[in-house]
């Protein structure tokens, strides 16, 4: 990733900011930055060119894989722009742009309460544990939601009398803050709005490459560049022969079971930062696994995901 480009992000980012502070009724004027395997950022996930947990320094091509729970806890982490009146919640980031794309496990307490408002970057919610309600809709374990800028939700609540646990995912390309609104902003994308999806009720289907024809999908989210948002399981005794080029940007992160990827054994809580062009080790299960996964670029392609023969 280009030094310019992230600059250039950055600036608009601030102009972003400084207009919305003075103006709610308009929708952020900044585009996604472009994928760092030639895409033109269209998915607007922004995973290219990102830092991780275990690395402060982008490190292109090569895949970076890591337990969340030894990332250290942010006590009293609040999303920008919230009341102070909000409880506060913990965080671990997990990874980030510096555009403002990030991807963390956020725990929220017991007793938080949010009034209805507006985000001025996307936003991606997977819970994996405990039941949030938002507005008229309720998320519990395993459920989703994509909130694109400038759409109102909620007021937020959690429920139950227990903490809930979220990847939360803020796509960007500017740094993510809240706004109380009392209406959507005139411009938002209300059509790709996902307010509250169960993912259990949701079928599984075939994955879109050879090298997991052993293994089902459920989407979650489809990009407008045939990227997106999905589980994936890999079902017992999958055993892929071969390491794989991956030429697109992914997050993957272990919900369930295990896959030995290499010599690193994926388990629950790991993390996956894969940029693109890396070359991922041979993947192997014997009980099986699911992952929550992202990625920037449509897998039907001929040639995003290709095989490498190990000649050693």
């Amino acid at each position: 990733m280009k030094k310019t480009a992230k600059g250039d992000c950055n600036l608009m980012g601030d102009r972003y900011q400084e207009n919305a502070a003075q103006e709610t009724d308009s929708p952020p004027p900044v585009e996604s930055i472009k994928e760092d395997w030639g895409g033109d950022g269209r998915g607007r996930a922004n995973l290219s060119g990102r830092h991780t947990a275990i690395s402060k320094e982008y490190m292109p091509r090569q895949y970076q894989f890591f337990d969340t729970n030894a990332v250290p806890e942010e006590e009293g982490w609040r999303v920008r722009g919230m009341p102070e009146s909000v409880p506060a919640g913990r965080r671990r980031l997990l990874t980030w742009h510096d555009c403002g794309a990030s991807t963390s496990r956020v725990v929220l307490p017991p007793e938080f309460r949010a009034p209805a408002g507006i985000f001025t970057a996307d936003l991606e919610i997977f819970v994996l544990s405990g039941t949030i309600q938002m507005g008229d809709w309720q998320l519990g374990k395993h459920g989703y939601s994509f909130i694109p800028a400038g759409v109102r939700v909620g007021p937020w609540q959690v429920l139950g009398g227990e903490e809930a646990e979220l990847l939360w995912m803020e796509n960007g390309p500017i740094p993510l803050s809240y706004q109380e609104a009392d209406s959507d902003l005139p411009d938002a994308r209300m059509s790709e709005f996902i307010p509250a999806l169960n993912s259990k009720l949701l079928p599984w289907n075939r994955t879109d490459t050879m090298q997991f024809e052993q293994s089902k999908k459920k989407w979650l989210r489809k990009h407008a560049n045939g990227g997106g948002t999905w589980l994936l399981a890999i079902l017992p005794h999958y055993d892929g022969i071969y390491p794989m080029i991956q030429c697109y940007n992914e997050e993957g992160y272990c919900l369930a079971g295990y896959c030995d990827v290499g010599e690193y054994r994926f388990l629950k809580d790991r993390l996956a930062y894969v940029p693109s062009f890396s070359t991922v080790g041979r993947h192997i299960t014997d009980d099986g696994c699911l992952f929550f996964v992202r990625v920037d670029r449509d897998l039907s392609q001929v040639g995003t995901v290709i095989w490498y023969p190990d000649k050693g």
